[in-house]
């Protein structure tokens, strides 16, 4: 995708519409410097409109979340950050501070501080669910408005821990991005339905060349011993209770990490979350498909 420099952002320049077919603002990449560390995000929209924060997953970017931004920009100030050793954002030299939750809220307050946003909704996938519930039961209290979280809950499958142990603790490499995208297709399978396209742009997003020329995921590999070891900061009812804001929980009909039993109780707990569950995907649904944004377009409204 071609762009061009323009005050200190990079704004693509390929031409981009909303899903109802209008015209919006082009995504601006940008770079914070914040706590000492580098952040990358993707912003989208006027400035001036309401805010919208799209979280990513443990092991993605904040790029997954294009063709939601895309369509929500012509209403909302849509950021999608980089987590500190993710995508484009820095890596940490003190992994185990610094990969964890608690690590994470306070970046993304300071994040929200940098930016001057006071008020804003907030849509994570994964990690970035967990991420906006504890910030909804804490520091963001009040301030956010509206919380989406997509597949997870305030306690994960056990199962479904370890599987994403498994697979992300083995950080292979590839020799030809052909290779990569087929291992992305693979792994990312349970997202559902994605066009070629979207496929690619995941693939050209997650990918890191090494000095060798070989190809590896764009993660920090320390992020996943740090999951590893703290998998149990994860099991948090005792905040879910005190989220306050209302609150949206989608769940892949396939999922094994956000258990039924789990997602059902969210219902009766602390917010009481509306459930919706999203057929044709596992761990998690990609947003990208007209059915689910109309879910969201619903909740947000």
């Amino acid at each position: 995708m071609a762009s061009i420099q323009a005050g200190g952002a990079t704004r693509y320049t390929q031409p981009l519409h909303n899903a109802k077919g209008g015209a919006m603002t082009l995504p601006r990449s940008r770079y914070l410097s914040v706590m000492g560390r580098e952040f990358h995000l993707t912003e989208w929209g006027d400035d001036a409109a309401p805010a919208l924060i799209m979280w990513h997953g443990l092991a993605r970017t904040g790029r997954d979340f294009d063709t939601l931004a895309a369509h929500f920009s012509d209403r909302y100030r849509v950021i999608c950050p980089d987590t500190l050793g993710r995508g484009l954002s820095g890596w940490s030299r003190a992994p185990r501070r610094d990969y964890t939750l608690d690590t994470y809220m306070r970046h993304a307050v300071a994040l929200l501080e940098a930016l001057g946003i006071e008020r804003l909704d907030w849509i994570g996938t994964s990690m970035g669910g967990a991420l906006g519930m504890l910030l909804a039961a804490g520091p963001l209290k009040g301030r956010m408005t509206r919380l989406v979280m997509n597949d997870i809950g305030p306690a994960l499958n056990p199962v479904a821990v370890e599987r994403i142990r498994a697979y992300l603790a083995q950080h292979p490499s590839f020799r030809t991005m052909t290779e990569f995208e087929a291992f992305v297709r693979q792994v990312y399978k349970p997202y559902g339905f994605q066009t070629d396209a979207e496929w690619r742009r995941m693939t050209e997003t997650s990918a890191r060349r090494r000095g060798d020329g070989r190809i590896t995921p764009h993660y920090d590999p320390a992020v996943m011993r740090v999951f590893a070891e703290t998998a149990g900061d994860y099991e948090v009812w005792a905040e879910y209770d005190k989220v306050e804001c209302p609150t949206l929980v989608l769940r892949g009909v396939d999922s094994d990490l956000l258990l039924p039993e789990v997602a059902d109780e969210m219902t009766r707990r602390g917010p009481r979350a509306r459930l919706v569950t999203v057929p044709g995907c596992g761990h998690a649904p990609a947003l990208n498909v007209p059915e689910q944004i109309a879910v969201l377009e619903e909740f947000l409204d």
